[in-house]
């Protein structure tokens, strides 16, 4: 965004797209992630009673998978009206989607009352999510990387990332006051359910907020000068920025498959994998999501000031380091589970610098189908096929979770170390915001 564009919102105006946005996004990751959380439980209602545990897991974490394979779908559509027609508009369709779609979760019969149909409407279900999800937080960065200077676009991403994860510890707080409340018949009776309908609640209430936010300045001038695309966006992005679209989609990898594995699949593995009871699981995660909330603002700064080269050649192996440590000490001193899970979930934190690297490597007209393309795409390939892959190879591998995080810290840290090689007019280069589609 540049310098005159900003002029036109005030400091005030600023602040409150800001937070609105966050506040959306959080609501609408807790729906999200609420899922995953209670992914033991639903499998022993969604499956079969006589077949295996970790087949029933593996079965559960495939239609959460399902909502990650979504995403582009749901991406594409989303953010072709959002070129078109606006930023806002699609923040408000993308929350009543997931609301509507969280109720329907809420509401599913189990196996038990229709038998094989029950895992069919949950796996709708959590399509739908994925689909709003698709739109969510490309829209989000983008809305929100218009709204404020360029030389502060990292850091207000970095802010939505770090609010974004609360969405999370939301979901784990739910989980904790669940199992302290009720006991494990009660949560397969009916608890379960109770995180999902409250989620559904508040994303009604938050799609209602978020009516009253303005369009960014940056599409307004789009309309104004009459520079909206004249042809199919997604068109123009893979005619013009496929470059942008290959770097963007590569850096995602440490995202999808560091969040899936740290914040999406620990609990039920530590459940099952480390014998760790599903109250402290939930009282763990909560904790890891607060660090990584605080840890993803502090990396946005330091994107600010080294430059997001630097910051992942210089995170991603403390990342790496500090992930291992986490599973592999964890077997031996499971008493040691709440320091050992903050370290790794602070170390995660430097992924909040990748989020303005994707809205600066698209003009304006196809920035939001720009980055919700090669952001989904990368999404739903890592992160939807990351936990069933893992729920099978650990059979084989007991620290299969910690080498895949391991495997994506090193290609992102190759990539970093290529972009810092390179000269500032390669590929890599952010497309400056007055740039032609």
């Amino acid at each position: 965004m540049s310098a005159s564009e900003s002029l036109n919102l005030t400091n005030e105006s600023k602040y409150r797209a800001l937070v609105l946005a966050a506040l959306g996004g959080v609501l609408e990751n807790y729906d999200f992630i609420v899922f995953a959380l209670f992914a033991r439980v639903i499998g022993q209602l969604f499956f079969p009673p006589q077949m295996p545990e970790w087949l029933a897991i593996t079965q559960t974490f495939g239609i959460f998978a399902a909502g990650n394979l979504a995403r582009p779908l749901g991406g594409l559509v989303l953010a072709h009206y959002g070129d078109l027609l606006g930023r806002k508009r699609t923040f408000v369709f993308s929350m009543m989607l997931m609301s509507a779609a969280t109720l329907g979760i809420a509401c599913a019969p189990t196996y038990a009352t229709i038998g094989s149909v029950a895992p069919i409407i949950l796996l709708t279900m959590r399509i739908i999510q994925g689909v709003a999800m698709g739109g969510e937080l490309p829209g989000a960065w983008t809305f929100v990387a218009e709204q404020v200077a360029a030389h502060r676009v990292g850091f207000a991403c970095s802010v939505l990332s770090g609010a974004l994860s609360m969405g999370n510890l939301l979901a784990a707080v739910a989980g904790v006051t669940l199992t302290r409340f009720y006991k494990p018949a009660e949560i397969l009776a009916f608890g379960w359910r109770l995180p999902f309908f409250a989620g559904a609640i508040i994303a009604i209430i938050a799609a209602y907020v978020r009516r009253s936010l303005v369009e960014t300045p940056v599409f307004r001038a789009l309309q104004r000068e009459g520079k909206l695309a004249t042809e199919l966006p997604l068109r123009i992005v893979l005619r013009r920025h496929l470059r942008g679209v290959v770097a963007s989609a590569a850096l995602t990898s440490l995202s999808a498959v560091t969040i899936v594995v740290m914040f999406v699949m620990t609990p039920t593995l530590l459940q099952t994998n480390y014998s760790i009871g599903i109250s402290k699981s939930f009282q763990a995660v909560s904790l890891a999501t607060a660090c990584l909330g605080v840890s993803c603002i502090c990396c946005g700064l330091l994107a600010n000031i080294l430059g997001v080269d630097l910051l992942l050649i210089g995170g991603t192996p403390v990342l790496a380091a500090c992930v291992y440590i986490f599973f592999t000490q964890l077997a031996q001193h499971p008493d040691k589970l709440f320091a050992l899970y903050a370290l790794a979930s602070t170390s995660v934190g430097v992924i909040a610098g990748i989020p303005s690297m994707f809205v600066q490597s698209f003009p304006p007209a196809v920035r939001y189908t720009g980055v919700a393309f090669s952001y989904n795409v990368a999404y739903a390939v890592f992160s939807g096929t990351t936990p069933p892959l893992i729920a099978l190879v650990l059979r084989v591998d007991p620290l299969a979770h910690a080498h895949a995080v391991m495997l994506a810290c090193a290609v992102v840290f190759v990539i970093a170390a290529a972009r810092l090689i390179n000269s500032r007019t390669s590929s890599f280069v952010p497309a400056r915001s007055n740039d032609s589609p």
